[in-house]
């Protein structure tokens, strides 16, 4: 199968979530014997308008970002490649219409990646929403809080599919475990992070005997040490900072409980990598937050609403057996992550075969 991929920003040019994750779906496709191409904005140097990296042929559909021309120089752009399937993003939406256009050019279906949840606006934007929620043939959401925002955008929800992103169990099992706290926490430390939850329910956690490592970085964390040394815990509490996903990861090998307080969060993949390394994990709820998906219905998971219930949930915590790796996680490695979207890419064409 012929993948071709539509997103102008990659993993290459800027970090996060939603690229890292597009990233490791082309990796995985070219490993698996597929031919994988990106049209973006170029991220190499030099002049060539391809360039070959590790099994993947990037297109160079405009020299930076945000030039305005993308959407339609990228439809000839997949004629050219006649693809079996166009796999664009939700992240810049006016893209859709080129990608959606050079799939009819090459006769092949569209599938859309919707990561992270969009508010239907008025305007040019929120009608490049709605297009892009309603015109692909697949819509692809990492959790079912996303998914409920593809809907809400005008999207049929039986074309949307929910697929955690996948991790590498490989990887966990043979990560050996580092030196850190008891409990972890692991997130870009900005407002949203809502760290200050976990730091109230430590200080009241005094009279019980741990320590608490936060990895991350971001423009509260100045604020959220200071809290940690005004609630008097900050010996207890160690800021780590940016740490690689190796690095995290034998961190939650270290860890008993893994705490996510976030109020946002598309997909909590990091609570997903802790869950696989054996952590018990609380997940403070939020409706604009995802992570309570992964653990209500397991038996080693805890939801809290209040600082309160956090302290009820990391005493209960204690008392439940550390794994060294959880093995129901083989269900959400990268094998059974690339496997349901080449389930999805046969039901776009199955669907573009049918109409």
């Amino acid at each position: 199968m012929r993948v071709a991929f539509v997103s102008e920003t990659t993993a290459h040019h800027a970090d996060g979530d939603d690229l890292a994750r597009l990233d490791v779906l082309a990796s995985c496709l070219a490993e698996r014997g597929h031919e994988v191409d990106v049209c973006c904005a170029q991220w190499w140097e030099g002049q060539p308008d391809t360039f070959e990296y590790e099994g993947v042929t990037y297109h160079a559909v405009t020299e930076e970002r945000g030039e305005r021309w993308f959407a339609p120089k990228v439809a000839p752009l997949l004629r050219a490649i006649d693809p079996d399937v166009v796999h664009t993003t939700s992240r810049t939406p006016g893209h859709v219409y080129g990608a959606r256009w050079g799939g009819v050019l090459a006769g092949a279906p569209l599938v859309c990646d919707w990561y992270d949840p969009h508010e239907t606006t008025e305007g040019l934007r929120g009608r490049a929403y709605r297009y892009a929620a309603r015109k692909p043939s697949e819509v692809v959401a990492p959790s079912r809080t996303v998914k409920t925002s593809v809907r809400e955008c005008g999207a049929n929800g039986g074309n949307v599919s929910v697929v955690p992103t996948g991790i590498d169990m490989e990887q966990i099992r043979h990560t050996t475990p580092g030196d850190g706290g008891d409990i972890v926490f692991s997130r870009r430390l900005d407002e949203d992070a809502n760290l200050e939850t976990l730091l109230l329910a430590l200080a009241e956690f005094r009279e019980y005997d741990w320590n608490c490592t936060v990895i991350g970085d971001g423009p509260a964390r100045d604020r959220y040490e200071r809290q940690a040394r005004d609630l008097r815990i900050a010996d207890r509490v160690e800021f780590v900072g940016e740490q690689s996903v190796e690095d995290r990861v034998a961190l939650f090998k270290n860890a008993h409980v893994y705490v996510h307080t976030a109020e946002r969060t598309s997909f909590a993949l990091d609570l997903q990598r802790a869950l696989a390394c054996g952590c018990v994990s609380i997940v403070e709820y939020h409706a604009e937050s995802s992570a309570h998906e992964l653990v209500e219905t397991r038996e080693r998971g805890f939801r809290a609403t209040s600082a309160e219930e956090l302290v009820r949930s990391l005493v209960a915590a204690g008392d439940i057996e550390r794994l060294a790796v959880d093995d129901e996680f083989d269900a959400n490695d990268r094998d059974a992550f690339l496997e349901s979207y080449l389930d999805v890419y046969r039901e776009a064409q199955a669907e573009g075969t049918l109409f």
